[in-house]
């Protein structure tokens, strides 16, 4: 990969590894408290994030996991570029804020679109917080143009009288668990022949931070939700199921993959469940409103010209979480 000096003190990229954690962390609570702070909300601190969310991130990411270091070989800033067939985004990235203004940032985006584009991605995204202004502008002068939103909503289900439903992979044997996952994997292709989610399967299981619900009729996959429990943030209890990819082959399947999710978080007595919403998706929107979910967070979908995200078919749906 070419390297990149946009400052002359500034070196990478190099791979990033696990000992590098809490480097990165320390550059990504630093980076988004100062962004934060900048956007007027002075009194925000980024915590740091878990390191089993880190380890997931890296391993997922392979050799797009990107750090860059200074003089006195501390770490500058990193880029975690990830893709998932031919769906490839990258995130989180961050620039320590005494290196920022030197062309540090643009340079660490092109090499994730560089390493990307080697991996013959059709989608290159990331997203980014709609309300700053510069940092949609900065994207936007490489070459991103925005999209539809991802609106995070959430639902409380404490005291929920929930019904388990459909079928956790960890509750499988290895062979029985690689065969439903296959089996995900061939749905989705037929729908989204560029996605694939296995390695964010396996890994989940793994590092067992979270699972996947799986709905089937007659042996035929009709919806699937992969989720983590593990908290986000350092030393915090779990507290919420998040949602990072959502397949559902109708309306009725995606109000069925909701409750299992639900279900799920009840089963292990967390309190609340996150879905991520990508907006193009109006009426899974409509139905996650109706269910009571409520709007949390809003982030704008930015896609290089030329790289868009790929539709399913009408009635489908499919999120698929560009965050960590």
């Amino acid at each position: 990969m070419k390297m990149w000096r946009p400052d002359r003190a500034v070196t990478g990229p190099f791979a990033a590894v696990e000992a590098d954690i809490p480097h990165l962390n320390r550059v990504f609570s630093d980076a988004f408290t100062d962004r934060y702070r900048r956007d007027g909300m002075v009194g925000v601190r980024v915590p740091e994030l878990n390191p089993a969310i880190w380890r997931y991130a890296l391993r997922d990411a392979g050799p797009g996991a990107m750090v860059w270091r200074d003089e006195d070989d501390a770490l500058v800033a990193f880029n975690i570029a990830h893709h998932s067939g031919g769906e490839g985004w990258m995130g989180p990235l961050a620039v320590r804020p005494d290196r920022q203004g030197l062309g540090v940032g643009g340079a660490i985006v092109r090499s994730a679109i560089e390493w990307l584009e080697g991996a013959d991605v059709g989608t290159i995204g990331l997203e980014t917080m709609p309300r700053t202004v510069d940092n949609i502008g900065f994207y936007s002068r490489i070459g991103f143009v925005p999209g539809h939103l991802t609106v995070t909503l959430s639902l409380d289900v404490v005291g929920q009288a929930a019904r388990e439903r459909g079928t956790r992979l960890h509750r499988l044997q290895a062979d029985e668990r690689a065969d439903l996952v296959r089996r995900c994997q061939d749905r989705l292709a037929t729908s989204a022949p560029d996605h694939d989610f296995t390695r964010e399967h396996e890994l989940t299981q793994e590092l067992a931070i979270g699972d996947t619900v799986v709905l089937e009729t007659g042996g035929r996959v009709r919806a699937f939700a992969l989720w983590h429990s593990a908290a986000l943030a350092e030393s915090r209890p779990a507290d919420e199921v998040r949602v990072l990819k959502l397949f559902a082959e109708s309306a009725e399947a995606f109000g069925e993959v909701l409750r299992a999710v639900e279900a799920c978080a009840v089963a292990l007595s967390i309190r609340r469940v996150t879905v991520r919403c990508q907006t193009a998706f109006a009426a899974s929107f409509r139905t996650l409103i109706a269910r009571g979910y409520q709007v949390r967070w809003t982030d704008l979908r930015m896609t290089l010209e030329g790289y868009p995200e790929v539709a399913v078919p009408e009635g489908e749906v499919l999120f698929s979480n560009w965050e960590i």
